[in-house]
Parts: structure tokens; sequence; C-alpha cells
């Protein structure tokens, strides 16, 4: 594991990274979904395409990254970037699970790899629709003591500048990212998941041009039953 200290608008940032298979010269980037890390998304994916530098990054603000000031998911894409430049790595192939996905669009590789790619807006259900409605009412009366009891599972236990983040990205409607993407895209999707449904992934195919979906089974986090086989899907698409 190696870290990088990068300067953006004034912050200092520290990212931390692993290479797998430094030897070889061409490189795939894995970026995490909110609340994960580059460990999950090795467990899913080092044992696989070993002719490829593999590039695991800790986002700002998760795993051993660290963050002290609110971004937005092209402040992210934007410190990838840099980060990328600094280590001599190339954006060729990116994989992007959920929110990472999107980050990962931005950053427009030449071969894009979604797996339960946010970024097209679900329906709340209307438990969740309820709590809000209701903290919004309470939050009128100048009863904010309360917030803490609404938080969303994903912010909870989040520092001030990440609970912000999270405010900032957790609704983005990528629509307009996707249907400019005019790379090439793979996109992984899982038959039980609720939080990326498998409609979304259609959806997002139907938006880039040059791409295929492949369904899995399992819920949003199946890639690690199916990280051999999200492999060969890549392999297939190089």
């Amino acid at each position: 594991m190696a870290v990088k200290s990068l300067k953006y608008k004034g912050t200092t940032f520290s990212i931390s990274y692993e290479i797998i298979h430094p030897m070889n010269s061409r490189d795939i980037v894995f970026l995490h979904g909110w609340g994960s890390s580059k460990t999950l998304m090795k467990q899913a994916f080092t044992n696989y395409l070993p002719k490829l530098r593999h590039i695991y990054i800790d986002m700002p603000g998760f795993g051993a990254s660290e963050s002290t000031m609110a971004l937005t998911t092209e402040e992210y894409a934007t410190i990838i970037e840099l980060l990328l430049s600094e280590i001599g790595a190339h954006k060729e192939i990116i994989v992007g699970h959920s929110f990472g996905g999107k980050v990962a669009t931005l950053l427009n590789p030449k071969l894009l790899i979604l797996v339960a790619s946010a970024g097209i807006l679900v329906p709340k259900p209307f438990k969740i629709r309820a709590k809000i409605a209701l903290y919004k009412i309470l939050k009128s009366t100048g009863l904010t003591s309360l917030r803490s009891l609404f938080v969303a599972p994903d912010a909870k236990g989040m520092s001030e500048e990440m609970y912000q983040t999270f405010k900032n990205v957790v609704n983005e409607d990528f629509t307009s990212h996707f249907a400019s993407f005019k790379g090439k895209a793979l996109l992984c999707f899982g038959k039980r998941d609720t939080a990326t449904p498998l409609w979304a992934g259609e959806a997002i195919q139907k938006l880039i041009p040059n791409s295929r979906l492949v369904t899995f089974e399992g819920d949003h986090y199946f890639l690690f039953q199916e990280g051999k086989k999200i492999a060969e899907e890549i392999e297939k698409s190089l």
C-alpha cells in the first residue's frame, strides 16, 4: 500500500492506493462504492486479470484516504485524475462499483466497466419518503437535535464534511453523463439488487450506444461471488 499527498483547492488529500502486477504495462483502475474501500475491490478482483496492472484506490474520505472538505462527484473524478497522473497511470480501463461507477464515467475511459452502478434515480420506498417528510416537519419546528434518528444508514457516523458530501452525491441523475459517454461500456448488474436494480442497468444500456449488459445472480454486492465471471466479461471487452 502507498499514500500520495495531493493538493486540491488549497486542501491536502492523502490518497491511499495499491498496485498489483506492477510490471504489466496496461492499467485497470478500480473504484469502490460509497462507504466501501479498495480492500473490498481487491477481494473481488485481485486473483483475476493477471495481464493487467491493477490499481486499487481508496477515494477521499474512505478506507485509508483522508478528506477534510465536502466534495461533489465531479471533484472526486478530478482528484482521482490527479492521482493517476501523479503515479503515472492511465485511465484506459476503469471499473466502478455503485458510487464509483459515477466517478468512473466522469473520467471518460476507453473501456468503462460499471458494476451495479449508481446514477439512475431509483424511487425511494414509502417508508423512507415518510421518514424524510417527518424530519422536514421537525426541522421546521427547530427540533434539529433529533437529526441522528433520521440520517440514512450510509451517512451514519460521518464527519460533517462527509455528510455534506453524501448529500451532494446521493440523489444525482447521471442520465446526461451516460448519454454523452462515447467509449465502450460493459454493464454488470445483479438480478436481486434493490439499490441499483437491473432496470437501472437496462436504462444505462439504452443511453450508452456502445454498451453491453451482462446480468448476474445476486444483490448489490454480487461482485464478491462473481468476480471471476466479471473478469471474464472484461477480457471479452478488451
